[in-house]
């Protein structure tokens, strides 16, 4: 069950809640025994695979071909 927090009390100790929650814990903030926010850790960004699609960034000599005129006109 989360611990429930006033807001004053989150005020003077938020570096320490900070820690607690980095290290999992999810923490209810509340005002008059309210609840009202949620503290809880953020989902740890996945790692990319440097070169795992390989193939798809390849392009050919029609890439660095002018556009056609009518494409311009388009783009200004």
């Amino acid at each position: 069950m989360p611990k429930v927090v006033n807001v004053h009390e989150a005020k003077t100790h938020l570096s320490s809640l900070l820690e607690r929650v980095r290290a999992g814990e999810e923490i209810i903030l509340a005002k008059n025994g309210q609840p009202y926010a949620r503290l809880m850790p953020l989902e740890k960004p996945k790692k990319r695979k440097l070169g795992s699609m390989k193939g798809h960034g390849k392009v050919d000599k029609a890439f660095f071909e002018p556009l056609p005129e009518e494409e311009l006109k388009v783009w200004e």
